[in-house]
């Protein structure tokens, strides 16, 4: 089916998609945070756009409502991404972020519209084994540090107005994620990719197995480096985006044009 026209730019977004890409990279956040995980990535792979989605509750959409589930959030970005899945797409998540990624490629599925070719999960169990995040367990001061380090790792410096202004959204998303689970798997038309990193102290491989029953095309592959290392887009991981966006041989967009940028 045909993705729809966009009639307006949605706020589920954090920059309006060019019509000059390729294919599109729609890459989710975790708990807590927003689309601005992803400024140290390109917003170009070569001809494929990189698209951070952006929550409610946080950023430039503080003022809005929080998502509240994950199954409310799939319908909500559903029907705001269907116009921008009108080429070669892929769905990435990390951790919490590939749960909304998986459950927005099955909305869309379900009402028939076009799907990503690929759904990337990124150190995360399957749904059915769901719920399993270490910060569910964590306290406040464990949880502010924690976000403290990742501040750090995205090249910032944490401030404690910050720090407690992202605790108390870490907590409504953290309901979302402690209320998600599906009894059993239940499949997408998409691929998935099923991403391990070498050096990740938080989940072993084992644990993703899971993952194997939810769609015909699963694949399993590793990566170099540690939990956080997506953040600064190693080039092992876009060359693996690039490649699920475009696969070899595959001719582009008739509007495409080849360019790398960094984010604006």
């Amino acid at each position: 089916m045909t993705a729809p026209a966009p009639a307006k730019f949605t706020r589920s977004l954090l920059r309006r998609p060019s019509q000059e890409a390729a294919a599109r990279i729609f890459c989710f956040p975790y708990s807590g945070v927003g689309a601005s995980m992803f400024n140290q990535w390109p917003r170009m792979i070569g001809d494929v756009e990189v698209c951070p989605v952006q929550l409610p509750s946080r950023e430039n959409r503080i003022r809005d409502d929080h998502f509240g589930t994950y199954e409310e959030l799939a319908e909500v970005l559903a029907e705001d991404l269907a116009p921008y899945l009108d080429r070669p797409s892929v769905f990435f998540g990390h951790c919490a972020g590939s749960l909304p990624a998986f459950e927005t490629a099955l909305r869309l599925a379900a009402q028939g519209l076009p799907t990503p070719v690929e759904v990337v999960v990124s150190a995360q169990v399957a749904p059915h084994e769901c719920p399993n995040d270490r910060f569910l367990h964590m306290t406040d001061a464990e949880l502010s540090e924690e976000l403290s380090r990742l501040v750090v790792a995205r090249g910032g410096a944490p401030h404690p107005m910050l720090i407690e202004l992202t605790l108390s959204v870490l907590h409504r998303d953290l309901e979302a994620n402690r209320a998600y689970h599906r009894p059993q798997a239940v499949t997408v038309p998409s691929g998935i990719t099923v991403l391990h990193w070498s050096e990740d102290p938080e989940i072993e491989p084992s644990q993703m197995h899971g993952w194997s029953t939810y769609s015909e095309r699963v694949t399993f592959t590793e990566l170099p480096g540690a939990h956080y290392a997506f953040l600064s887009a190693p080039p092992e991981l876009l060359r693996t985006l690039h490649s699920l966006a475009l696969p070899e041989g595959q001719p582009p967009a008739p509007t495409a044009a080849a360019h790398e940028g960094n984010p604006s």
